[in-house]
This record gives C-alpha cells, sequence and structure tokens, in this order.
C-alpha cells in the first residue's frame, strides 16, 4: 500500500515551464500505440534547470532535445516522470513512447471500449499517453495527426478543426487536426474506431456555418437525434442568455459504454457515457431524455466556462463545475419547467451533498488540500457550488449577473484562473462587498437558520429573528457566520402577500433579504395581523432551517412559493414519521393537509407528484443521530398505507383517468400524468392489494412508455413478487442485447426491499448481460445494491462484506470506481454499535489490503478516522 501524500493548495507555483505548442502523432495498432509527441518549451522561471515532465505507464522509447539524442544518462525516468536538465529559454522536445490501451482497464488516458479507441484525461490521464506538463495551467496548441486502419478506424477524431486526410497503400489512412485555441492536457481527446453516426449544422449569432455530428456504435444512430436536438438548443441558449459563440467549424460528440464518468468538455470533440446520448421511447425513461438534455449541454456550456477559461490548479474546480452546473440547470428550466427543475436540483442537492456535508469526507466546494483529485468531482464542488453562483445570480439579479459575466469573459478568455479572478468579476457589477461572501468557498458543512418570530398588534411589525448556527468543520475547529440571500414571505390568514417594507432589513428586491450577521433581528412594517412565515422560498441559500413557528398544513394549501409549498409538505411528513418512530399514529393533521392536495384539480400534474412525494428513506436517515433503517422503512410502509387506505377512492379513481399505455411522449402533460399516475400506485400498492398488483401487471404488459414498465417492475418486484418474475423475465428476454436497458434491470432487482436481495445480486454478477469491467454495468449493479439501504444495512452485516469485497476487487483495475463503491461506508459513524462493529471490521479489511489504491484508501481512511 502506497504512502499517502496530501497536496495542499497553498503549496501551488505556477509551472516552471511551460508548453506553446505541441505536435502529436499516434499511430493507432491493435497490439499498441505508438506516440510520437514534438513540444515547443518556454522557461517561465528564470532559477529552473531542469524540467520534469509527468507520465505514467509508458515505454519510453526515444527521446530528442533540440534535434539532439539523448540516452539514458542524459535524463532520469521515474516511475511517474521524466526529469530532463534544461537551462535555457526555449527549447524542442520530441518524445517517443508507446502505449497499451487494451490493457488500460482504469479507463484513464488512452483505452479501449470495444473496438473504439478513446481518452479520458480529466484530471490526470494525459500523462498515460506521453510525457508533459500535465496540469492545468499549462495552455497549449494541439496539433494531432492519427495513423489507423482504414478497416478498423474508419473514423478518426481528435480537438479541433480537421485540416487534412489521406490515404496510404498499406491499408491505412490519416487525418491531421488543428486546435487553434490552446488548452490545457486534461482536454485533449482522441477517438478511432468503425462508428456509425448523425449529422447536422448548427449557424452561430455571426453567421457562422458549424459542422456537428454525433457518433456512436452502428445500429444506434436512430437513439442519438434527441442528443442532437438538444445541442442546438444548448448552443442557441447560451447566444441568448450569455451572448457565447461557438469558435470552431466542427463540434464533434462519440459515445462509449466504458466511461467513468458521465461526459467529458474536450475541445470540439466530446465524449459521453452513452447513458447521456442514446435514447428513443423503447429504451429510455423521461428521466433519461431530460437527462440527456441537462448533461448534453452541460458539456456545450464548458467550451466558455471549462475550456476557453479553465482553472488554474485542480483545487479551483469549482470554478468550471459550479458555474457550469448552474447554467446547465438554468437551461433545463428554461426548456421545461421552471419549478420542477428547481425541485429536481433541490433534491438532489439535499439526497447527495448534505449527506457529504455531514460526514467524515465533507470538504470546502474549494479543497484545501486532497490526496487523490478524483476523489473530488463530488456533489459538494458540482451542485453546491452550483448554489453559491445562484446566490451570486440572485445578489446582482439577472442583468448584473449577465454583465459580471460578460466582464469575466473578456478579462481572462484564453487564461488558467482561480475563484478570486471569478468572483473581482462578480465584486465589480455588486455595491454589497463580497469578502464575507467569500466564506461560502473556503468552509464546509451545512449551515442551519434558527428563527423566530415577534408580532407586535400595537405597532403592526414583526420581528424576524435569524440566527446563524454553523458548525464546526471535519477537523473540529469552529467556523465564522456566512453572507447569503435569504428569500421571505410573509402571508395572511388568506395567504396574501404583505410586501416586506422595513428600516433594519437590507431588501435586494420583492422577498429577498441580505443574511451577514451571527444574529439578524429584521423588524418589518403595516404587517396587520401575525403571519404566517414563509421562508428560503425558491431555496435561496443552500441551509438548513429550525423554526417551530411554520405552519406546514396552511403553507401546503396556500403558499404561492413552489418550493416552500413542497417543503412545507416534506417536513410535516418528516414531523409525521418522526413521531410515528416513537410510536405514534400518523398525524391526523397531516393526512388531512395531504388528502387537500390529492383531490386539488387545479394542480399542475407534474408538481402534484412531486407535492405528494413521501421522503426517501435516505432521506429520513439524515435525522437519526443513530440510523435505523428498520424503523424508517416500517414507518414509511405504515403512512404509504394510512394514505392509500384513507384516500382509496380518490386514487383508484385518478390512476385509471391518468392512464394512457399509447402514449410515450415527453411533453409536459404526458410525463405529469405518468409521474402522478405511478406516484399514485406506489401508495396504493402498499396495501398489499391483488387487484392493484393485477393491474400494475396488465400496465406493464401494455404501456409504450419506458418509464411505466420500469414503474411497474419496481412496484411488483416490492410488492408483489410472484407477479413480477414473469415480468422480469420478459424484460430480460426483450433487451438483453442492450446494455442500457439492462442497466436498469439490474438497478431496479439490486434496489429491491425484498429479503434475500444479497444473494439474487451475487447471482446476477454470473449474467451474461453483466461485465464487471464496464463502470455502468457496476455502477447499476453493485452501487445500486450499496445505496439500497434495506439491503445493505442488513442486521447480518453481509451486505457490508459484500461491498467490501467489490471494492477491493474493482480497485485492482479501475480505482476510480472502486472509490465511488466505497462512499457507501460513509454512514459507519452514526450505525449502531453492532452494525458499527461490523460495517468497521470490512472497513480495516479494505484499509489493510495490500496495493491498495490512494482513491480508495483516502476514502475509507476518513470513514476510520472520524
Amino acid at each position: 500500500m502506497s504512502t499517502l501524500q496530501t497536496i495542499f493548495f497553498n503549496d501551488y507555483q505556477r509551472s516552471d515551464y511551460t508548453i506553446t505548442t505541441c505536435q502529436l502523432e499516434f499511430i493507432v495498432e491493435n497490439s499498441s500505440t505508438r506516440v510520437d509527441n514534438i513540444m515547443e518549451i518556454r522557461r517561465q522561471n528564470p532559477q529552473a534547470k531542469e524540467i520534469r515532465l509527468d507520465g505514467e505507464m509508458l515505454d519510453l522509447e526515444l527521446l530528442w532535445v533540440n534535434d539532439a539524442l539523448y540516452d539514458e544518462s542524459m535524463y532520469t525516468l521515474q516511475e511517474d516522470g521524466l526529469i530532463i536538465p534544461m537551462d535555457m529559454e526555449e527549447a524542442r522536445i520530441r518524445v517517443i513512447t508507446r502505449i497499451y490501451p487494451d490493457e488500460n482497464t482504469a479507463l484513464e488516458g488512452l483505452y479501449r471500449s470495444g473496438g473504439i479507441w478513446c481518452t479520458q484525461n480529466e484530471p490526470e490521464g494525459f500523462r498515460r499517453i506521453t510525457y508533459f506538463l500535465d496540469r492545468p495551467d499549462v495552455m497549449t496548441r494541439f496539433t494531432t495527426k492519427i495513423i489507423a486502419s482504414a478497416k478498423d478506424c474508419p473514423i478518426i477524431l481528435s480537438n479541433g478543426n480537421l485540416r487534412g486526410t489521406a490515404t496510404l497503400e498499406n491499408g491505412k489512412h490519416i487525418a491531421v487536426w488543428e486546435d487553434p485555441i490552446p488548452k490545457p492536457a486534461y482536454l485533449f481527446a482522441l477517438v478511432a474506431g468503425d462508428l456509425g453516426s448523425i449529422h447536422d449544422t448548427f449557424v452561430t449569432m455571426s453567421g457562422k456555418e458549424v459542422a456537428l455530428a454525433i457518433y456512436c456504435d452502428k445500429g444506434n444512430e436512430n437513439k442519438c437525434h434527441h442528443a442532437m436536438r438538444s445541442l442546438k438548443k444548448s448552443m442557441t441558449w447560451d447566444e441568448e442568455v450569455y451572448g457565447r459563440e461557438y469558435d470552431l467549424e466542427v463540434y464533434n460528440i462519440v459515445a462509449v459504454d466504458s466511461f467513468n464518468m458521465g461526459a467529458m468538455e474536450n475541445k470540439g470533440l466530446n465524449i459521453f457515457n452513452s447513458h447521456y446520448v442514446l435514447a428513443d421511447e423503447h429504451s429510455a425513461t423521461d428521466g433519461d431524455f431530460m437527462g440527456i438534455e441537462s448533461v448534453i449541454a452541460h458539456e456545450y456550456f464548458h467550451n466558455w466556462t471549462g475550456n476557453r477559461i479553465t482553472c488554474r490548479n485542480w483545487f479551483e474546480l469549482t470554478l468550471k463545475e459550479g458555474l457550469t452546473v448552474f447554467r446547465d440547470q438554468c437551461f433545463s428550466a428554461d426548456m421545461n419547467s421552471q419549478l420542477i427543475q428547481r425541485l429536481d436540483d433541490v433534491r438532489s442537492l439535499r439526497e447527495r451533498q448534505y449527506v457529504e456535508d455531514a460526514g467524515p469526507t465533507a470538504h470546502p466546494i474549494k479543497p484545501a488540500s486532497y490526496i487523490e483529485i478524483n476523489n473530488f468531482y463530488t456533489a459538494t464542488v458540482y451542485e453546491k457550488g452550483a448554489e453559491v453562483i445562484r446566490m451570486l445570480h440572485t445578489l446582482l439579479g439577472v442583468e448584473g449577473f449577465r454583465r459580471a459575466t460578460d466582464r469575466y469573459f473578456e478579462n481572462f478568455d484564453g487564461q488558467a484562473v482561480g475563484t478570486e479572478e471569478f468572483l473581482w468579476a462578480m465584486q465589480q457589477e455588486s455595491s454589497i462587498d463580497l469578502t464575507q461572501f467569500k466564506r461560502w468557498y473556503c468552509q464546509e458543512r451545512t449551515p442551519t437558520l434558527c428563527i423566530s418570530s415577534n408580532y407586535d398588534p400595537k405597532a403592526q411589525t414583526l420581528t424576524l429573528s435569524i440566527t446563524q448556527k454553523v458548525p464546526k468543520n471535519v477537523h473540529n475547529q469552529e467556523q465564522l457566520p456566512y453572507a447569503m440571500p435569504f428569500g421571505i414571505g410573509l402571508l395572511d390568514s388568506k395567504g396574501r402577500e404583505y410586501e416586506l417594507k422595513s428600516d433594519n432589513a437590507m431588501i435586494l428586491r420583492d422577498g429577498v433579504v441580505w443574511i451577514d450577521k451571527q444574529v439578524n433581528d429584521l423588524v418589518f412594517e403595516n404587517i396587520s395581523e401575525a403571519p404566517k412565515l414563509s421562508l428560503n422560498r425558491n431555496f435561496s441559500a443552500p441551509v438548513r432551517i429550525e423554526c417551530s413557528e411554520i405552519d406546514y398544513s396552511f403553507l401546503m394549501a396556500y403558499d404561492t412559493d413552489g418550493f416552500v409549498r413542497y417543503e412545507a409538505a416534506q417536513q410535516f411528513a418528516i414531523v409525521t414519521l418522526q413521531s410515528m418512530m416513537d410510536g405514534e399514529e400518523p398525524s391526523v393533521a397531516y393526512v388531512n393537509a395531504y388528502g387537500k392536495i390529492l383531490e386539488d384539480t387545479t394542480i399542475e400534474r407534474m408538481y402534484k407528484a412531486q407535492l405528494l412525494e413521501l421522503p426517501t428513506l435516505s432521506m429520513m436517515m439524515q435525522f437519526q443521530e443513530v440510523i435505523d433503517v428498520q424503523a424508517i422503512h416500517q414507518a414509511l410502509e405504515k403512512l404509504k398505507a394510512t394514505l392509500a387506505s384513507r384516500f382509496a377512492k380518490s386514487i383508484e379513481r385518478q390512476v385509471h383517468e391518468l392512464y394512457e399505455p399509447g402514449n410515450s411522449s415527453i411533453d409536459a402533460m404526458s410525463m405529469g400524468k405518468r409521474a402522478l399516475k405511478n406516484r399514485l400506485l406506489s401508495l396504493w400498492m402498499s396495501l398489499g392489494d391483488e387487484v392493484c398488483a393485477s393491474l400494475c401487471k396488465r400496465y406493464y404488459d401494455e404501456s409504450q412508455s419506458m418509464t411505466d414498465r420500469l414503474a411497474m417492475l419496481d412496484l411488483l418486484e416490492n410488492y408483489a413478487p410472484d407477479l413480477s418474475k414473469e415480468a422480469f423475465a420478459h424484460f430480460y428476454e426483450r433487451h438483453d442485447d442492450n446494455t442500457l436497458v439492462m442497466n436498469k434491470y439490474f438497478s431496479l432487482l439490486a434496489s429491491s426491499r425484498r429479503e434475500g436481495t444479497l444473494q439474487r445480486v451475487i447471482a446476477l454478477q454470473e449474467d451474461k448481460a453483466f461485465d464487471k469491467k464496464v463502470p455502468n454495468l457496476v455502477r447499476a449493479l453493485i452501487g445500486s445494491f450499496a445505496r439500497n439501504p434495506v439491503a445493505f444495512h442488513e442486521i447480518s452485516g453481509n451486505g457490508y462484506d459484500f461491498v467490501a469485497d467489490k471494492i477491493i476487487e474493482v480497485d485492482g483495475f479501475n480505482p476510480q470506481i472502486a472509490s465511488g463503491l466505497a462512499g457507501a461506508f460513509k454512514s459507519y459513524e452514526k450505525l449502531c454499535p453492532i452494525q458499527k462493529g461490523k460495517m468497521g471490521s470490512a472497513l480495516e479489511r479494505i484499509k489493510n489490503h495490500p496495493n491498495l489504491s490512494n482513491n480508495v484508501n483516502e476514502i475509507v481512511s476518513k470513514v476510520l478516522n472520524y
């Protein structure tokens, strides 16, 4: 096991040398790939006497400096780099290496996925291709020549614009790609293979025509059209909202099955996990279609927020990711529903990032240190980072934020910068000093706002007291109060909003105040009666709220802020479930409030489905000091059955009204009908009703929508297993040759709450459709099981041992995927003594395994040492 080495932000120094241009030649063959790399070097530190190039798992064949061939005595070759004496201002280095893509199971650098050669270089994969200054602050102009078999690789792609092709007499062909825009090595990309494709064009706002193409495995071309439409919508939106025009002649996307991440924004040649490209009505759910639109947009938006302006070092990752997530969230909201998108964003943040922020791997959006940078592609850096950007957007307003981003692009285009440069641009448009706001970048954990009110009927004023409770960081150190925008609504007894007027509160605009003190006493005037409190409207800040005065029933019925109405329903359900776990019966007030929403025909169906959603088991685990999965599970099932029994006739009637078996459209109305119907069926099935079970089986048989078929399979698996066997057998027979659909199959079975799930998952590893070398399949089967609280936390501890075995096994060939699986153990500190002992044994076994990767070692060590 290697010694863990911590890398600190404060130790960052500019590179002694930079690489201005790089000419690459790849000779792609079945056994290996030869890489010829010619670099123009310029010294940046006059005191530097040697250059150290990063490199891993490379066979060095030849090295020249300024046309002089070097022998082994003239350089130092290390396991992770190459040191060359160099006391000169400029030099040309040529290095020839050989690499073995077929043996690259870590899927970093150049590897082979099926018959396709492709790359993944973020964050540090390029050093597995050739020796280079593999760091994001070295911006280089690349020219790439690819030589490959015309038969095996008729398609050969790289970054930038195509500058020439030729056919050779030996059955090979050549393509030369030139990227005129400097970029760091992590944005380099290459693809070679026999691929199908679809093509289109886009005309930019200045009239330039851009050639668009999406490449995929042959036979999947018809599944690329939704992705192409999404790309064109993204390009239009970025021009209209941010004034950002695309800058190359071509924009290519390639879909591959074996990919560690979701997608990669390589300049002009995006490489995608096929899950985020391929979709049709027979294989994709409503969520899949929405996800593709979002991720296609995200990678395109990186062209300006990530590529043209990139991060100076990996500590600054949120500079590009937080900003780009915010941009793709806004795009999705504009393309679909503002409210539903906001609820989805908040739900994702709370399910993933809040848990991360409360646990052993908590870190700021701009970490101060790391051991393995791959472990910091996290919900904190991405989703919380996006919320920090959203707060700036709220502070500046739409027009002010646009002016600030224009200033950012104008001043820093073509550079590698940090969050300070971005915040400088924001400060130029803000009348409020952002010094205190910057704490969002360097502090961790989720702050809580403790809120109380005092109404003075004589003065007709309301004093709202907001106290910030800021947790200590992971090192048990005190942290300071934040500055934030905070959405407030004060409602009269009929649900009408009071206009916020105050002499001591800083009101940014209607309904939004600025909070920057430990204790904030805000006095609002002209309040004719004691108001109902509507807090953190539109989820204006990523905080928790503690307030005993919130009238959940009232807000569920009357609040005009869609988020707060949803939040009231969620919090009322949480309080009800907590009381049930203490032995009480379900709250009559909650059941009645739930019924009013159920019967309200004026609520848009997709939103209604969200309002009727009960908290997930994993969400409820966040509120327990000692996790008791079975208690939560039993309470949830009892509450479902109570609601289903009370409103049985209404539920049955609405289910029949909403069912449209032949409709697989992804328009808002159709998706809303499916979402609401499936929400109601999940309640009805909790009664163990044979009529409902038969109905679910019939709906599975009849429906043309993958969303419906998967929902019915899930309900049958958990409530009517005798009926589910036939349905799953049919599903398997129909889709066993489609990896994307089989991901769903494995995930459903691994997420089952029935007894025996672990045994079924173990058996599924032998299924012909499962391949442990394909990340999507590992995430679908092993990852889904690890995220299944009922099965994973089963009292025997066998779930812990199984996942530990899989982490050790996968770590041997793909550490990045293995460390992702290790995240399942982050609940260790909150388990009861018996389960904690069993999980601790599994963690120790992982930690003590020889040759454990830094990726897994870092996660496991933090969990054990917390």
